[in-house]
């Protein structure tokens, strides 16, 4: 009877082992999953960290550069307008989006004919487009928000750098002596800016580039590698869960059992004393 009661113990030890397994799996398998994602895209986690945290403190206005030009509210006088329509449209009788504005100091014509674009004095009818260097540095002068120098200043007419649209082209380059290297784009023909660019700006400009992880030069090719890495990152997530139910929450939930049933233990053992006591005198 006693080896047959042993091995009835045995035997509900051994299943209720079995029993407990199971939810294990899970956590195996869970932990497994976790270690081997996140080996494999824990560089791209601290990337994205990284190129993250960098595109949120900078204010994107500021990376845009639109604290590198003052917008001038100049008033237009027409008394100063002696080069009247009239006579504009009698000379380039083709013009087009005719509007007049102010070029530092002067009122001037913008218009089009065709596809280009001039300039043309308003007192004179001289044409000012396309702008020369020492024009275009006064301009940038006139419009840059602050009073550093200008270290270079040259005509784009072809091939373009990355932060500059063809569309723009002929555009003067005039860049300013600052720790963060600033750069303004003015047109050639209209005299206007066409993009401000400065090195927190091509920093942040690499920072997307890594966070969305655009490594190549297609544009318009979409991107598995990000779709594939970020489907990895949402499993590893997932096991990471997983993780935390088991080895934070189940814990405290198993300690907060144990304390309840120590106190409901606790609360039963005097009843038991007292009602022997009373056995014991009768």
């Amino acid at each position: 009877m006693f080896i047959l009661e042993n091995r009835t113990i045995i035997s509900k030890n051994a299943s209720t082992r079995i029993k407990r397994k199971k939810p294990f799996k899970l956590f195996n398998l869970s932990h497994k999953l976790h270690k081997w994602l996140m080996l494999f895209i824990g560089a791209q986690f601290i990337i994205w960290s990284v190129t993250g945290a960098y595109m949120v403190f900078f204010d994107i206005d500021y990376i845009h550069g639109d604290s590198l030009v003052i917008t001038h509210q100049s008033k237009i006088k027409p008394e100063n307008l002696t080069f009247d329509s009239q006579q504009l449209f009698q000379q380039y009788p083709r013009a087009q989006n005719l509007s007049v504005g102010v070029l530092i100091d002067r009122e001037v014509y913008r218009f089009k004919i065709a596809k280009q674009q001039f300039i043309v004095d308003a007192r004179s009818g001289e044409v000012l487009s396309p702008l020369n260097k020492t024009t275009a540095i006064a301009l940038a002068k006139h419009l840059y928000s602050g009073d550093d120098d200008v270290i270079n200043a040259e005509l784009i007419s072809s091939t373009p750098p990355f932060a500059l649209s063809a569309r723009h082209l002929p555009v003067w380059q005039v860049d300013f002596d600052h720790f963060s290297s600033p750069t303004l784009y003015i047109s050639a023909n209209n005299g206007k800016v066409v993009n401000k660019r400065h090195q927190f700006w091509y920093l942040f400009d690499w920072m997307f580039r890594f966070h969305i992880m655009d490594y190549g030069d297609d544009e318009d090719a979409s991107n598995w590698l990000l779709f594939f890495i970020a489907s990895f990152a949402l499993f590893a997530a997932l096991s990471g869960l997983v993780l935390t139910y088991f080895k934070v929450i189940k814990p405290i939930i198993n300690s907060g059992k144990k304390r309840g049933s120590k106190r409901r233990n606790s609360a039963k053992k005097p009843q038991q004393n007292t009602q022997l006591s009373d056995g014991e005198k009768s």
